[in-house]
Formats: C-alpha cells, structure tokens, sequence
C-alpha cells in the first residue's frame, strides 16, 4: 500500500461510491418532492403563489418524509451483516 496516500484503485472506489450517494440523493429529493407535490398541490393551480394550506401541508410532508426516511435507514444501519 502506498503511504502517500490513496491508490488509484481506493481513488476509482471512493468516486464510486461517492457517484452512487449523489444518484441516491438526487432520486430521494425527486421522490420527495414527486410525492408532497401530488398529495399537497391542487391539481389544477389558481393561484401564482402557494395558498396557506398548501404551505402547511408542505411542511408536514417534508417533515414526515425525513423522520421516515432518517428512521428507516436506522434501522437498515443495525440490520445484521450477511
């Protein structure tokens, strides 16, 4: 192993992974905002801006959506190695 750092094999394993946690990311956020969209949006817009409502339930959605997710992946995290 070198001492001076990474190999390139560890530099071509880390970029992996790391091109893997951005796609992970990109699909969470694109789900997220896929599911609060339909569930807190009317579906046909009067408005320019957000009303009240939609704001609150926005929010909740948004909120909800990370404790799930933050939960889950708890739990997946202390799961058994196999």
């Amino acid at each position: 192993m070198a001492a001076g750092g990474p190999t390139n094999m560890q530099k071509e394993q880390m970029f992996g992974l790391a091109e893997k946690e951005m796609e992970y990311r990109v699909d969470l956020f694109n789900r997220l905002t896929q599911t609060c969209f339909d569930k807190c949006i009317e579906k046909r817009h009067k408005e320019a801006e957000l009303n009240m409502g939609e704001n609150s339930c926005i929010d909740r959605c948004v909120s909800k959506y990370w404790q799930v997710t933050n939960l889950v992946g708890q739990l997946l995290g202390n799961q058994p190695k196999m």
